[in-house]
């Protein structure tokens, strides 16, 4: 089994870090600068950032936040959020970010992969995807915090962006996000075994027994998590540990 990823991540809007349950009813939590800052000192192998108005208003506004987050913060950062085209991702990067995550703008043009791998590489694109359960086995690709139906086939999605040049998949499930009640290891499993690049499960984890699943049953690469974070229901040395002895090869927690 290869080394698992423990992924931060810090959903934004305006100055605030906020946490909803299926995208919606979103509640400030603090200043994500604080809980980046924090999660860094714990051992977080990266952050990833979601600006969940951009779509809204057309533009990301996370710049001044990465800026200070790369002062401070040394690892691997993934913005998402109003990306829409090629000079939008090379601001973000300029201001600190290791990879951009995009997801409406790509639906709308899915070239926008192709050139954002094609001046930056691959492992700087990230297909951000929200999926909802349709059916038994079949996900659609949601939009504008998993408010807008795309009538997009989630597999069938992340096997074409990555044959555009996505170099890697956060993989959202809006249905799980936010309970506390584990991740859709269906979904996750049906992605990750139908796409060659990582795939990050996102939405759900409560719990580490819950990381193990998604890990075993959902062959998942990174595990992306917020609500077990943000509200110190658990600290990375502990997922860490609990984690190495269920089983899940994650990274040491010495730095």
């Amino acid at each position: 089994m290869s080394t698992i990823r423990l992924i931060g991540r810090l959903d934004i809007k305006g100055p605030n870090l906020i946490k909803g349950i299926h995208l919606e009813g979103l509640r400030v939590i603090g200043d994500p600068q604080e809980f980046a800052r924090k999660y860094y000192e714990q051992g977080i192998d990266e952050l990833v950032y979601m600006d969940i108005v951009a779509s809204l208003y057309g533009r990301n506004s996370l710049h001044d936040i990465i800026r200070s987050a790369a002062h401070d913060v040394f690892v691997p950062l993934t913005v998402g959020g109003g990306i829409r085209s090629v000079d939008d991702a090379r601001e973000i990067l300029r201001a600190g970010a290791d990879k951009v995550a995009i997801n409406t703008a790509a639906v709308k043009r899915p070239d926008l992969i192709r050139e954002i791998a094609h001046v930056f590489g691959s492992q700087c694109m990230v297909l951000s995807i929200e999926a909802k359960c349709q059916a038994k086995d079949r996900w659609e690709v949601y939009t504008d915090n998993g408010r807008e139906r795309t009538g997009l086939d989630v597999v069938e999605w992340a096997k074409r962006a990555v044959g555009l040049g996505a170099g890697e998949i956060l993989l959202t499930s809006v249905d799980q996000e936010g309970t506390r009640k584990g991740f859709d290891c269906d979904l996750v499993r049906a992605v990750s075994d139908s796409v060659s690049v990582p795939v990050i499960a996102s939405g759900g984890m409560g719990t580490v027994e819950h990381l193990k699943q998604v890990v075993t049953d959902g062959h998942a690469d990174a595990v992306a998590m917020a609500d077990i974070l943000h509200y110190n229901r658990s600290t990375l040395a502990e997922i860490r540990s609990s984690a190495a002895a269920l089983g899940v090869s994650v990274r040491s927690d010495e730095l």
